[in-house]
């Protein structure tokens, strides 16, 4: 997918922000500090991080400037009110710098911590970043057994519930 507007990029960014948000509001709270393993990303690093790179990174390396992505402790936002508005606060400000982009801002090169990247292919993989993480959440909250929303509106049980047989 070639991004040639930033609006309808954005459209599409939203709708996609729109399922991370459905279930990032499933997590309770005491769940929020559990890693699958020790050392690794708690879910609400992971959804810090979500938040972090897409303003700190992928924004920043869009708009021309470099990355000042530190991480995504619990200095950040700490608890899942706070986790949320976070994620809320950071959106908000990236996207006021991607509205900046033109069509030749988009077909620039821009450096990023890996190297140079037209504009548009750094933004297309900023998306593919979050739906990676979401994923990662996914299972974390089914190891859980915490029940997760659909991503599209259906379960897999669903699917196969409305299919004719072959």
């Amino acid at each position: 997918m070639e991004i040639v507007s930033i609006t309808s990029f954005l459209d599409y960014f939203e709708r996609v922000r729109e399922r991370t948000l459905r279930l990032i509001q499933v997590i309770p709270e005491d769940a929020m500090d559990i890693s699958y393993k020790p050392g690794k990303f708690t879910i609400a690093d992971m959804i810090r991080h979500i938040a972090a790179t897409e303003r700190y990174m992928f924004a920043e390396n869009a708009a021309g400037m470099p990355s000042s992505y530190h991480g995504c402790g619990k200095e950040l936002a700490d608890g899942r009110q706070t986790v949320l508005a976070y994620v809320a606060e950071m959106h908000r400000q990236s996207v006021a710098i991607f509205k900046k982009l033109d069509k030749d801002a988009l077909q620039r090169k821009c450096v990023t911590p890996g190297g140079e990247i037209t504009t548009w292919k750094w933004l297309r993989a900023m998306v593919e970043h979050e739906i990676h993480h979401r994923g990662e959440l996914y299972i974390c909250l089914n190891l859980l057994d915490i029940a997760t929303p659909p991503i599209f509106g259906l379960t897999e049980e669903e699917v196969q519930e409305r299919s004719i047989e072959l």
